[in-house]
């Protein structure tokens, strides 16, 4: 199993504004996957979300690790003392989890399965 650091996702309170602000201060294009959520995709080094949706965005940014073995990344992250907060669940563009390692920081683990 391979897995590494892409993808930060950020709680927003206007999507619209916030991906505004990004592609004007920075020039990154952002592709808006429905109205509360856009994302670079494919750029050079990791990728950044923008979630607008209070009830599906966590408190804090959202750390995103891929992988090419989402189910054996839950055996491991499970092995290994982590807590399962969101279980596997489909997204335009793969799978992921959600999980808390022990000191309570939330992140997510992800495979891309496109289409």
């Amino acid at each position: 199993m391979t897995a590494r650091l892409n993808y930060v996702e950020l709680p927003v309170g206007d999507t619209a504004a916030s991906k505004a602000f990004f592609e004007q201060a920075f020039g990154w294009s952002l592709t808006a996957f429905g109205p509360d959520y856009a994302a670079t995709t494919g750029q050079a080094g990791s990728d950044i979300g923008l979630n607008g949706d209070a009830g599906d965005a966590t408190r804090a940014p959202l750390a995103v690790i891929e992988t090419d073995d989402l189910e054996a990344a839950l055996a491991s992250v499970e092995t290994a003392g982590g807590t399962v907060s969101r279980p596997i669940f489909a997204f335009p563009g793969g799978r992921r989890f959600h999980f808390r390692e022990p000191s309570g920081n939330e992140l997510a683990v992800y495979v891309n399965e496109p289409g």
